[in-house]
C-alpha cells in the first residue's frame, strides 16, 4: 500500500511517501510560511525527487486534528482534492495520535502537548503496552494542569513533546520531580508526515477510509472567529 501524507495542523509543515513498512521520502518545514505556500510545491518536490506518478498511490493520509483552524483547512482541501483527482480514498490521522507516535516503543506515558492558547493545549495520552500502540486518553482541549491530574493518576513516567511544552515549561517542572518526565528531543517534537503515513497505513488496513466527500477535518472547539460572534450577538453557532 502506497501513500501520500499530509501534516498541516501547527506551524510544521510536513508530506511524507511511505510504502508498506517504508518511508520512501519525507520533506518538513518548520518556519513561519503559511501552508498554502507551502504545501503544493512540497509534494511536487517529493514526487520529482523520488519519481513517484501519483496515480500510484492507493491512499491519502492527513493529519485531520485539532490543531490551527487554517492550517488544518488547507491540509484537508489539498487531502480532498488530490483523493477526488485521484479517485482514491481519504484516511484521517488524529494529529495527536501522530505527534505521539513520534515516540517509538517506550515504556513511558506519552503526552504530546499542542499550543491551543488561552491557556489550554490539545492534549492526549498514549502508551505501549506489549509494544502496541494504544491511546490511553483521546485527544481533548484541557488547562495543561489538567492533564497533569491525569498523568499523576498513572504513576508512571511521562514523556512530553509538541509545541505546548515550551509554553508550559514552568508548569511541568512545578508539578514533577526530574526523575517523573523526560522531554522529547527536537528530531521527534514536531509533527512529522512521516507518522501520519504509518498510522495511515494501519488504520487503512483497518478498513478506516473516507470518501473525500464525506471527510472532515475535528477542530474539537469553535474558532476565534465564531466565538467573537457569538459573543457580538449573545447567540450560539
Amino acid at each position: 500500500m502506497k501513500v501520500l501524507a499530509i501534516e498541516s495542523s501547527a506551524v510544521a509543515a510536513s508530506i511524507a511517501v511511505a510504502e508498506d513498512d517504508k518511508l520512501l521520502c519525507e520533506y518538513t518545514t518548520n518556519y513561519k510560511k503559511t501552508h498554502s505556500q507551502t504545501l503544493m510545491p512540497m509534494i511536487e518536490e517529493v514526487t520529482n525527487m523520488i519519481n513517484l506518478d501519483l496515480s500510484e498511490l492507493d491512499i491519502i493520509a492527513v493529519s485531520k486534528g485539532p490543531g490551527s483552524f487554517t492550517g488544518l483547512r488547507i491540509g484537508v482541501a489539498t487531502a480532498k482534492g488530490l483523493a477526488h483527482t485521484l479517485e482514491i480514498p481519504i484516511v484521517g490521522v488524529p494529529t495527536l495520535d501522530a505527534l505521539a507516535y513520534n515516540i517509538a516503543c517506550t515504556d513511558k506515558i506519552i503526552c504530546p502537548l499542542m499550543d491551543a492558547r488561552r491557556s489550554q493545549v490539545y492534549t492526549g495520552l498514549y502508551s505501549y503496552d506489549d509494544n502496541i500502540f494504544n491511546t490511553v486518553l483521546p485527544s481533548t482541549v484541557v488547562p495543561v494542569e489538567d492533564i497533569f491530574e491525569e498523568i499523576k493518576k498513572l504513576n508512571r513516567e511521562v514523556v512530553f513533546l509538541g509545541d505546548g511544552v515550551v509554553p508550559n515549561i514552568d508548569r511541568i517542572k512545578n508539578n514533577f520531580t526530574d526523575n517523573e518526565y523526560v522531554l522529547a528531543p527536537l528530531n521527534n517534537n514536531i509533527q512529522r508526515a512521516s507518522s501520519v503515513a504509518a498510522l495511515g497505513i494501519l488504520n487503512a488496513l483497518k478498513g478506516e477510509t473516507e470518501s473525500y466527500m464525506n471527510f472532515k477535518p475535528i477542530y474539537l472547539r469553535k474558532s476565534q472567529a465564531e466565538r467573537e460572534f457569538e459573543r457580538k450577538h449573545n447567540t450560539c453557532i
